[in-house]
């Protein structure tokens, strides 16, 4: 079955993204190299999302991490952005994260490229629409983040 596979979609090196996981197509993350899931989604938004601490739970048993990094209406933070960047500086596997439709956590990876990582803001933008995901309405973000200077 390669629905998970098309379901999550690779942004840069050991990084995926997708919609809300479910028990069924979070049995994949092992076989695609997956030690940590995000969940950037907080519970509640829909009926049908699957609760964050199912997901947990069923990883766990799975042998992979979990991290919630819940992002609302209110949009990102400071905070947020570390600690996804954090998590990728320190994978030693891919990481998954998911929200609603894969939006937020491609938004919330761009925003830690941008601030932390290697990849120029053309490249972001470009790895992002590669997996489904326009995000060049953000580039004065990016670019904003990208020209801070490191606390």
């Amino acid at each position: 079955d390669s629905a998970p596979m098309t379901l999550a979609k690779p942004l840069g090196k050991g990084l995926f993204v997708s919609g809300q996981l479910t028990l069924t197509t979070l049995q994949a993350a092992p076989d695609m190299g997956v030690r940590t899931i995000v969940n950037n989604r907080p519970d509640g938004e829909s009926t049908d999302q699957t609760p964050g601490a199912d997901i947990e739970a069923a990883a766990r048993a799975l042998g992979v991490g979990y991290q919630a990094i819940a992002v609302d209406h209110s949009g990102f933070n400071h905070a947020q952005i570390e600690q996804l960047w954090s998590l990728i500086d320190q994978a030693d596997g891919a990481i998954w994260a998911y929200c609603r439709s894969g939006m937020r956590s491609t938004a919330l990876w761009a925003l830690a490229m941008a601030r932390y990582g290697t990849l120029d803001i053309v490249e972001i933008v470009s790895l992002a629409a590669g997996a489904g995901y326009e995000i060049s309405g953000l580039e004065p973000q990016l670019r904003a983040l990208r020209d801070e200077q490191p606390a």
